[in-house]
């Protein structure tokens, strides 16, 4: 047996997020199922790099899988991309060595949520419209009191399954493309459950001077759900990179 790592990037809007569901349709079990038609329908399995929840988007996604007699990888990686809906495409396959692991040797992953404020038909379902004029240099001035290693519980989702609700940010900062399109970047070594979609909610409260960039200190500070906003919706939001 060899392990691989295997570089993809998905469409998330028709599935119900990365891991595999009992009774829903997710990107794990598309691509578990290609690997397994590949395997003369022995079953392989697949370990990804993170979760994603349903309707969001993955710009660089890493799964680790453990294959033997794969003699041609350009020839896999054609084969799999032909059975794989279009709304996932693999670009790379390589060999890594049998510890390497997608999930636990990451040393950090980079989200962006992207929005815009003017409707545009061909962002639908991969970006956010937001009309309201924000206050980009209060954010980002927000976005600098997340630095560091802090406890996100006030950004998490309640009841998860982690042992510890702390993480080490390192960027978190928006970026205005243009005139109508902006987006959210931030990087950190792990994320919690909702963790990015209820920042940028936050995020927005403070752009739209509704609360002082200041403010999510005391909202860090919680640790209680109900003391962040609201979150955004799923469809802006991207697992831009993993890094080993």
């Amino acid at each position: 047996m060899q392990r691989y790592f295997v570089e993809l990037s998905y469409n998330g809007s028709t599935f119900f997020g990365w891991q595999r569901q009992p009774k829903q349709i997710s990107v794990q079990e598309e691509i578990e199922n290609a690997f397994t038609k590949l395997n003369s329908n022995v079953p392989i399995s697949v370990v990804g790099c993170g979760r994603t929840d349903a309707g969001v988007h993955a710009n660089h996604y890493i799964l680790h899988v453990d294959l033997e007699g794969v003699k041609d990888i350009e020839h896999l990686i054609f084969k799999l991309n032909r059975i794989l809906p279009d709304s996932i495409v693999i670009h790379s396959v390589k060999v890594v060595p049998d510890d390497m692991h997608a999930r636990f040797k990451a040393t950090s992953r980079t989200y962006r949520y992207f929005m815009n404020s003017k409707k545009n038909p061909f962002k639908q379902g991969l970006s956010w419209t937001y009309p309201q004029e924000l206050d980009f240099n209060a954010m980002n001035k927000a976005g600098e009191f997340l630095m560091g290693t802090k406890d996100f519980t006030s950004f998490s989702k309640v009841n998860t399954d982690v042992k510890t609700n702390i993480c080490t940010v390192t960027k978190a900062h928006w970026v205005q493309v243009d005139e109508f399109n902006y987006y959210f970047e931030i990087t950190a070594d792990r994320f919690l459950r909702n963790m990015v979609r209820a920042t940028v909610g936050t995020l927005l409260e403070i752009g739209s001077g509704k609360i002082s960039p200041e403010s999510i200190l005391t909202v860090l500070e919680e640790k209680d759900r109900g003391a962040a906003a609201i979150s955004v919706p799923a469809h802006g939001l991207f697992l831009w990179e993993v890094l080993y």
